[in-house]
């Protein structure tokens, strides 16, 4: 498997290369629809986007426009990128290589996470790497994703319920078994389940102002290592 082009430098760190390299300047996407977005950075690496990271004829790693922790990456393969991931990961070669892929970006945001705050715990236990059960783009894609869900862009119950039930679906988990209950977000309703903290387990219900400001108090903690 290729290594995308950018995620080793001589000078600098791999995270600085990955958080800061961009790709060459090309045409600008022209996204027809925008849940067809995240297709326009598989066919187009070379966009000028502030977005894309890294690319490799088999993978383009971009950050989440919209992130909803400290470290939101996307990592999106070029093979089966229109399939839905319970098709798409059945595939094991297929699953086995996102996999390897998606364990060099984790190390690399785990390094984030060190230069940002320290060695004040293990970092590594602290990025998540899944896809959602219903994706809200039609391409492919592979979050790897820090655990604290401090961010302006978390703004309503889907954005967090969507990353905090089994919604979202490890991608260790994959293939999933064929009665899975997880094939059925919709009839599980996981995303209208109540509130409940990431980190200490109290349910908020349905107050997400609330939970929101938890949600800073628990950041405060998380960073320091508390």
């Amino acid at each position: 498997m290729s290594a995308p082009s950018n995620l080793s430098a001589k000078k600098r760190s791999a995270f600085d290369e990955l958080m800061t390299t961009k790709p060459p300047k090309g045409p600008s996407l022209k996204i027809l629809s925008w849940r067809d977005g995240l297709g326009e950075y598989i066919k187009n690496p070379k966009a000028n986007s502030k977005q894309i990271i890294s690319y490799s004829d088999e993978f383009t790693l971009v950050r989440d426009a919209y992130p909803k922790a400290t470290i939101h990456l996307l990592l999106l393969p070029h093979k089966n990128s229109n399939l839905h991931p319970f098709e798409a990961l059945s595939d094991i070669k297929f699953l086995e290589s996102v996999k390897s892929e998606a364990l060099k970006v984790k190390e690399l945001a785990t390094g984030d996470l060190l230069r940002k705050f320290g060695s004040t715990r293990s970092w590594n236990e602290e990025i998540r790497v899944g896809t959602h059960a219903i994706p809200s783009m039609s391409h492919l894609h592979i979050h790897i994703i820090s655990k604290d869900m401090h961010s302006e862009s978390l703004k309503n119950k889907k954005h967090y319920n969507s990353f905090n039930t089994p919604f979202f679906i490890p991608l260790d988990d994959f293939p999933l078994e064929k009665d899975d209950e997880r094939r059925k977000p919709t009839e599980m309703g996981y995303l209208n389940k109540d509130f409940v903290c990431w980190r200490c387990g109290k349910n908020y219900g349905k107050r997400f102002v609330e939970l929101k400001r938890h949600l800073e108090e628990e950041f405060n903690k998380w960073r320091n290592g508390d």
